[in-house]
């Protein structure tokens, strides 16, 4: 039997409605990644968002990017791998003091945004990520930086696949800068989630691509994010793949 992870990430909110989006997701998946300051979140959101998780039995991880909060994480920033390692590392142990104390650990480390892609392609950032996931999965793309360097440390690792991003040939996801990045079609994100997680090729934006996975992400801040995950899990179920955490 086939089986994949649905993850989303969460702790991201700003208002009221957000927060509700991701709540409505929590059952709907079977692990998440919280923002620990650097984009986005402070202790509250963590606290809240970390016991909402616990109440699902959802495995929960760190989520942490460049410290960005202007620009949501999603622009790259130069910093010395001193400075990165650092704000990491804050970020990281943030989180973990805040699960502790509802007896909650930490399960992975998942880079957010402008580090994620960042990271995927060059192995001395990668490096930096894995060594502050000491003991945890590192999740991220398959094939990348970020796998080279849990492999160096002795890490776990998770291939993560986008329901809802589109892909290039060579197995990238497309920049957000270009019209089309984000999937909107429901059908279409979960086509696309069932074809990744049979091992399918994919339509990319300039030919087609496999993308290994170990987890597929439903980003929370997409729109339609809850109807994605219910299709999505309606897809992959009807097809008698299970939907369990990879951790």
């Amino acid at each position: 039997m086939r089986v994949i992870d649905l993850n989303a990430d969460m702790g991201e909110y700003a208002d009221d409605a957000e927060q509700a989006i991701e709540a409505a997701l929590m059952p709907l998946i079977t692990s998440c990644s919280i923002a620990c300051g650097g984009h986005a979140g402070n202790a509250e959101t963590m606290r809240s968002t970390a016991r909402l998780a616990k109440a699902h039995n959802i495995k929960t991880g760190a989520h942490p990017s460049y410290p960005d909060r202007d620009g949501f994480g999603r622009r790259s920033l130069s910093l010395s791998l001193e400075e990165l390692r650092l704000s990491l590392t804050l970020q990281v142990e943030a989180l973990k003091g805040v699960l502790a104390m509802d007896e909650m650990l930490v399960s992975h480390v998942k880079p957010h945004g402008a580090l994620y892609n960042d990271a995927a392609k060059d192995l001395d950032l990668a490096r930096i990520v894995a060594a502050v996931s000491t003991g945890l999965f590192l999740v991220g793309p398959a094939n990348s930086a970020l796998e080279a360097a849990a492999a160096e440390a002795g890490l776990s690792f998770a291939a993560e696949g986008f329901a809802d991003r589109l892909y290039l040939a060579s197995g990238a996801l497309c920049p957000r800068s270009e019209p089309g990045a984000v999937i909107a079609d429901l059908d279409a994100r979960a086509r696309q989630a069932l074809a990744i997680a049979k091992g399918e090729k994919i339509c990319a934006r300039d030919g087609e691509c496999i993308v290994k996975a170990d987890t597929l992400c439903i980003h929370s801040d997409s729109p339609g994010a809850v109807e994605t995950a219910k299709a999505v899990r309606k897809t992959l179920e009807d097809a008698g793949i299970a939907i369990r955490p990879f951790a």
